[in-house]
């Protein structure tokens, strides 16, 4: 995503503030504009139809100097910024159909949160259920990382790649969000921009977290909004839209689901910031859901669901902002309750995969090291004797020997053959990880993910020590 602010301006008379025209299959505004052919001596019009409405008319200066080259891209021309609607008395009742849905998928939610058995499970592999979620919520934006990558990248951050990177902080801003959340208190641009700082600590893109855009920016198309796909709403209406946002995230008079969804539609059209906005916008889901205290323990992984169904999701999207909010709340109800029975699915498979490591182990005692480390694999699947004693709280040896013997049934694989910092993975689970991962990567109703899935783990990568 470009920003008008990216590219080098000339003086012009008019107020430039520029962003592009929506030429999605999905218009979303109606969109006039000259380009003017300086050779030819005349002017061609062109007229795109979208709604709702004409949008907030703006003006992109010609002869601004273009990457992409080209004559057109050096031109002039007018093009329609979304023109924001706020959502702070959006009525609370829904249709009869809806209303289904959205209990459907509140019931969902409570049931995986609220199963004993499957709470303490889901509880354990937290960590690991919330990296797969940020691993599909990155996919989305075009960050691509295996499940493997990003353990490794959470053991030594340091010894990472861009992408990596990327995830991790993806991570941070769902683990800000859920921290949030956890405190009972409403939402503030203060909190959304401190979710948005903590996606891009430690990235080259440090700079701009939590900075509120202070020029247009455009989905899509190239360093002009020229063939953009969606145009967010002008600066100038982002910090009342964003204050607008809060209070309605603030009220308790109307679904859960539904309030998480058009917070989130609601963001993604506001597009307050230069970039990450997707990824943050995917993170409120996780806070308003933990805030109404309808998923005190586990969010279901919506994200991947969304990126399985992305045509459903942007149609979704394009729905809401033509204040069609049922169809779009619909939507994202479905894809709750399809998330929350992949979540008891995956719960399911990572029980019996530890079931398989105690036999595996030979029944370890349950207070022995052993066995407590069986416990940990899924949240922390790389691991070196360090780690083990700081989250076990046990000595060297009895670190080492839980180690040794995990690794001599097969159950822990070393990845860094050397004498010292040695560093060991789980063996299983992240093939586990990657089949569930491409089983809801394929959309409903079909037999082949949509969108790239890991690869089938085969063989343990080798990651400098610490």
């Amino acid at each position: 995503m470009r920003t008008a602010a990216d590219l080098p301006t000339r003086p012009f008379t008019d107020r430039i503030l520029g962003v592009a025209t929506n030429l999605s299959k999905v218009s979303v505004l109606t969109l006039d504009y000259a380009e003017v052919k300086p050779r030819m001596a005349r002017t061609t019009k062109r007229t795109y139809r979208a709604v709702p409405g004409s949008g907030v008319r703006r003006i992109w200066a010609g002869g601004q100097p273009s990457l992409s080259g080209g004559r057109l891209a050096r031109q002039g021309f007018v093009y329609y910024a979304f023109d924001g609607w706020p959502i702070r008395d959006l009525a609370r009742s829904f249709s009869a159909e809806l209303a289904q849905e959205l209990t459907e998928a509140e019931n969902e939610v409570r049931r995986l949160n609220d199963d004993p058995p499957r709470t303490q499970l889901l509880e354990a592999v937290a960590r690991q259920l919330l990296r797969s979620e940020a691993v599909a919520s990155s996919r989305i934006e075009g960050f691509e990382l295996s499940h493997r990558k990003l353990a490794e990248a959470a053991f030594d951050p340091e010894d990472t790649s861009l992408n990596a990177r990327a995830v991790l902080g993806n991570v941070r801003a769902m683990d800000e969000a859920i921290r949030f959340a956890s405190e009972q208190l409403d939402l503030t641009v203060t909190e959304i921009r401190t979710i948005h700082r903590r996606l891009f600590e430690g990235t080259r893109d440090a700079a701009i977290g939590g900075v509120i855009r202070n020029s247009q920016n455009w989905i899509g198309g190239r360093d002009d909004p020229w063939g953009a796909r969606f145009i967010p709403v002008p600066e100038d209406q982002v910090t009342r839209l964003l204050d607008d946002l809060c209070r309605f995230a603030a009220r308790d008079d109307l679904s859960a689901i539904a309030q998480a969804a058009v917070v989130h539609a609601q963001f993604e059209t506001i597009h307050p910031f230069s970039d990450g906005n997707g990824r943050v916008g995917r993170s409120l889901i996780h806070l308003v859901l933990r805030r109404r205290g309808l998923a005190p323990y586990y969010v279901p992984p919506v994200s991947l669901i969304l990126a399985a169904n992305y045509e459903e999701y942007e149609r979704g999207l394009t729905t809401f902002r033509e204040e069609q909010v049922e169809e779009w709340c619909g939507i994202f109800a479905r894809a709750v309750t399809i998330a929350c029975r992949g979540a008891g699915e995956l719960a399911t498979r990572i029980e019996e995969l530890k079931a398989r490591w105690r036999e595996q182990a030979g029944s370890p005692r349950a207070d022995s090291a052993a066995a407590k480390l069986i416990d940990l694999l899924p949240v922390q699947p790389v691991l070196d004797m360090r780690t083990v004693q700081d989250a076990l709280d046990v000595s060297d040896e009895a670190a080492r020997l839980g180690i040794a013997r995990l690794e001599s049934a097969g159950i822990l694989s070393e990845i860094t053959k050397r004498k010292r910092g040695r560093a060991w993975e789980s063996v299983g689970l992240f093939a586990l990880l990657d089949s569930f991962e491409r089983l809801v990567a394929t959309p409903t109703g079909g037999s082949t993910p949509m969108r790239r899935a890991p690869r089938p783990t085969r063989r343990p990568s080798k990651i400098a020590a610490r």
